[in-house]
């Protein structure tokens, strides 16, 4: 098993986790964390699948020349998606704990039960 494998499988790992936690659980704050957990597990999952072994960066020079770029280069469209969506995330999540605040302000609960005026 080679080092993108088991990082591969750590990505897909929490992304069931986060995605259990959000389908299972009554509780925002619990809610919000699975998403976190999804949100952490799809990054790993895009930056595995860029990974090169024995790769460098993809800079054409003396130390990696034209001819071997395609199979040892490490290709960076990968690593900023994940940056990108990091960024994302975390823009997400911080606007879904303002609103839990919200929700919490109005209802001195966090259980989804208490919000069932709101369903229609």
């Amino acid at each position: 098993m080679t080092i993108s494998h088991a990082v591969l499988t750590t990505g897909l790992l929490l992304t069931l986790i986060g995605m259990w936690g959000m389908l299972t659980q009554r509780n925002i704050l619990r809610i919000i964390i699975g998403f976190a957990l999804m949100g952490t597990g799809s990054h790993i999952v895009i930056v595995a699948v860029g990974y090169v072994a024995n790769g460098t960066a993809p800079i054409i020079d003396d130390a990696l020349p034209l001819s071997e770029a395609a199979a040892r280069a490490v290709d960076p469209v990968p690593s900023a998606l994940a940056v990108t969506a990091i960024v994302i995330g975390l823009a997400v999540t911080a606007v879904m704990l303002a609103f839990a605040i919200r929700l919490y302000g109005a209802k001195k609960s966090l259980s989804i039960d208490a919000f069932a005026d709101s369903k229609w």
